[in-house]
């Protein structure tokens, strides 16, 4: 699941009303709703997609700790280019600094041949327009920027569905290829147990999501939100190792 990211803000669209909505429409979820509590979700949405995007590559892959510690040397890394930034941060360098910049700078702040070919193809990209702005990407649907940004070396559905739920803050995304959103579907809908070693027996298939989430409809982030929490509790009730 993404990262929560600094000023961070609740998502525009009315989750306690989605709470509601998805409650009465599928029951079994509506009780994983009530155990769980409050959606608090957060969306950084002042990130340009560009941005967004450099942090997923950076990311891949990696523990969270040793990726904020790459990330962070990236950026610092073009401070003598761009200057600091706000809140003691190093400001976002844009995409024809990923351009000019020597390899080794890229090797210098932790990245592998692979990411730093990403990081070069996403700037790329994003000069020929391929990835959108982040006032253009605000007006084009689920499909027409999932489209567009796999495109880029690196990224695949996946990353992009990160995106559009934690980034851009859209209602309605199934990320059904998500390991944690298939655990948490087959903890609430299925067989699995807290306590059970998960097989791929275990997790549902994409078809098998889609058809419950038909009643989840326009509120399928939240639902897969939700599914996450649900794989939370369990592991809360797992005694320790």
């Amino acid at each position: 699941m993404a990262r929560p990211k600094h000023h961070a803000r609740p998502p525009r669209y009315d989750s306690a009303l989605a709470c509601r909505e998805l409650s009465a429409a599928d029951t079994k979820l509506g009780r994983l709703i009530t155990r769980a509590g409050p959606f608090t979700m957060k969306i950084a949405s002042a990130q340009s997609p560009f941005e967004a995007l450099v942090e997923s590559i950076v990311y891949q892959q990696l523990h969270g700790k040793a990726a904020a510690t790459i990330h962070r040397r990236l950026l610092e890394g073009f401070v003598p280019l761009v200057g600091p930034g706000v809140d003691g941060i190093a400001a976002p360098p844009s995409p024809q600094h990923f351009i000019d910049c020597p390899n080794e700078q890229l090797r210098a702040a932790g990245l592998s041949h692979n990411k730093s070919l990403a990081l070069r193809d996403l700037a790329a990209k994003t000069i020929d327009g391929t990835v959108p702005t982040l006032a253009r990407i605000r007006r084009m649907s689920n499909d027409a920027i999932i489209e567009h940004l796999t495109q880029v070396r690196g990224i695949g559905r996946w990353t992009v569905e990160m995106l559009l739920i934690f980034r851009l803050g859209r209602p309605d995304v199934l990320p059904t290829g998500d390991y944690g959103v298939r655990k948490g579907f087959a903890l609430t809908f299925g067989k699995l147990k807290p306590a059970d070693k998960v097989t791929p027996a275990d997790l549902p298939t994409a078809a098998e999501m889609e058809r419950r989430a038909k009643r989840w409809y326009p509120w399928c982030s939240v639902a897969s939100w939700y599914l996450w929490r649900a794989c939370d509790l369990a592991a809360a009730k797992l005694p320790p190792a």
